[in-house]
């Protein structure tokens, strides 16, 4: 798409919004003011027997539920395109591309190094090219111990902190111009569309994690422990299923709430169904595209 006059290198510019919203950037100029949680029980239990279906024999490499669920949230933000959107230099921007960040322990133990990654999704994104890119960056990161922004990192701690504190005025300044050099976004979290923290891993349940008021991020998720629980089926009637919570953290100025509710019944939908994510997620979601 041609690059016009007011775009980022990483967004598109978006002209057309309403007033109600275009004045929210000056009511609330940080994104850490706007932040709203979101806390939702999810019913996984189809994605569970998905995952051992897909995962009985010698497969190359487990499929698990982090998989699964990341590709369900590339599938949610492809059809909800919103979700996609941030606020930079108080102006609304529609990302060029979908990216998920996630963090990799090198070991589990207190004082392990942790890194971050970053995933990109296009529609033809899939389960497998998802899981096979997670787990090729995660075994990357364990052996080569970190990433580029990971070795930026530790150089610039070094610093003193007057020296710190002039630098990062200028990347606030490069940042809200759009002017931050690719090489730096590109392994940031804070520019991702969306950070997944998986505590499940770690046998913690969700939680809220903030947003930041630096870079473009809108949306952080957490997800707990997949757990048994008991619910009232259709017919009024007790059924055991397969659970798990998850807790979000989003920027309430690129969308409303009737639009993030939907965004988290149509991931639960996606859920329900797993084996389409075994297509490109821009294939249509059924049901849920028919009541649009």
């Amino acid at each position: 798409m041609e690059k016009r006059r007011g775009d980022r290198r990483d967004g598109r510019r978006i002209r057309d919004i309403d007033g109600f919203h275009a004045i929210m950037p000056h009511l609330m100029p940080n994104r850490c003011d706007s932040e709203v949680y979101i806390e939702e029980t999810l019913d996984v239990t189809e994605a569970v027997k998905y995952i051992e279906r897909k995962n009985s024999g010698s497969p190359p490499y487990k499929t698990t539920f982090f998989h699964v669920f990341a590709t369900a949230v590339a599938k949610t933000v492809y059809h909800r395109p919103l979700l996609n959107r941030f606020i930079a230099g108080k102006r609304f921007y529609e990302r060029k591309g979908i990216t998920l960040a996630f963090v990799v322990k090198r070991k589990f133990s207190d004082h392990s190094e942790e890194s971050m990654l970053i995933t990109e999704a296009d529609g033809d994104t899939n389960l497998e090219k998802m899981s096979r890119k997670i787990v090729g960056d995660s075994e990357s990161v364990r052996k080569e111990g970190g990433n580029d922004i990971n070795q930026l990192l530790d150089r610039l701690a070094g610093l003193p902190r007057f020296l710190m504190r002039l630098l990062m005025c200028g990347f606030r300044f490069l940042d809200f111009h759009g002017l931050m050099p690719e090489s730096i976004c590109r392994g940031d979290s804070n520019y991702a569309t969306v950070l997944l923290s998986n505590l499940g891993s770690i046998r913690c349940d969700a939680a809220y994690h903030h947003l930041n008021n630096y870079g473009t991020n809108s949306i952080v998720i957490t997800i707990g422990t997949i757990h048994k629980e008991t619910i009232l089926d259709r017919n009024g009637k007790p059924s055991l299923i397969d659970a798990v919570n998850i807790g979000a953290t989003v920027d309430e100025r690129i969308a409303d709430g009737f639009y993030f509710a939907r965004s988290i019944r149509l991931l639960e939908d996606i859920l329900s169904r797993p084996w389409e994510l075994e297509e490109p997620v821009s294939r249509p979601v059924g049901a849920f595209d028919k009541e649009k």
